[in-house]
């Protein structure tokens, strides 16, 4: 009797020992099942039975094993770099033109029920709007006003992907690749710009020289000792250097009075109105 007692307990713990490892590895795959790990910028989308239950994370998250599975989001900041696109300015420029868009995940829910894949949807999004956006402007508004193109596509964009639960934060061009042929054209262009100020720059020096002078001659003619302390300035100025040929300029106010002498002599002189009688002829004579 005791014999088979023993056997028998020796039976059971032998299947106890080949079902114990099945045991364990159910229990291991119950708790992989059902425990979910998630970290700080992690959310975790759950559907019960195929249906939206809610948002849970981060932290531990517990599941009912086979009945509620989660996804996966993260709410970090994302950078997708938009590949070259070949764009038409509104001038009829061909050019190559690449961006960067930063966007993070603000709504997990909607970011995984509303559309199937966020990021190549946004990816696409992007591009297409990008060409919309640059095609509007010529090509010195894409050179000069980036920033506000930037600005301009990040609005459109953050608009059209509000309703998957993106928030676009920032849209950036990098480069603006042209042709060879505009480019020399671009070089020729601010080559000519250059010359236009250097000779607008030019022609107001010159006014302003002009009229610097004709204050300055209204200034000499309305102060006659200011003319003489002028004359004395120039002959100490050609006095210092080494000329073997010096010039004395003449002031008009010295010579002046001569000038109307020598017109006086000048003028015939007149005796009742009548001119000046031939000498060897008697005027009584005359008839």
């Amino acid at each position: 009797m005791a014999s088979a007692l023993a056997a028998k307990d020796h039976d059971v713990f032998s299947i106890s020992l080949y079902i114990f490892p099945f045991i364990l590895l159910a229990a291991l795959a119950l708790v992989s099942a059902s425990v979910r790990i998630l970290r700080e910028y992690e959310r975790a989308v759950v559907f019960t039975l195929g249906r939206f239950d809610r948002v849970k994370g981060p932290g531990l998250v517990l599941l009912i094993p086979y009945i509620q599975q989660i996804v996966r989001v993260d709410l970090r900041i994302q950078v997708i770099e938009i590949p070259s696109q070949d764009v038409i300015s509104r001038d009829n420029v061909s050019m190559k033109v690449d961006a960067v868009l930063y966007f993070k995940v603000v709504d997990p829910e909607r970011a995984v029920i509303q559309v199937q894949n966020y990021l190549p949807a946004t990816n696409m999004l992007a591009q297409t709007t990008l060409r919309a956006v640059l095609g509007q402007h010529k090509l010195d508004e894409m050179l000069s006003e980036r920033k506000k193109l930037s600005v301009d596509v990040q609005s459109i964009l953050d608009a059209q992907t509000e309703t998957w639960g993106i928030k676009v934060s920032n849209v950036e061009i990098r480069t603006v690749e042209l042709t060879e042929n505009m480019v020399r054209a671009i070089a020729k262009q601010a080559e000519a710009e250059r010359d236009r100020r250097a000779k607008i720059i030019h022609a107001e020096a010159e006014f302003q020289a002009s009229q610097t002078l004709v204050n300055a001659a209204q200034i000499l003619g309305s102060v006659p000792a200011a003319m003489q302390l002028r004359y004395l300035q120039t002959l100490t100025e050609i006095g210092a250097e080494q000329n073997s040929t010096v010039v004395f300029p003449m002031p008009i106010d010295i010579i002046k009075p001569f000038l109307e002498i020598m017109d006086q002599a000048a003028k015939p002189v007149a005796t009742n109105g009548s001119g000046r009688a031939k000498p060897g002829k008697d005027p009584s004579l005359a008839t």
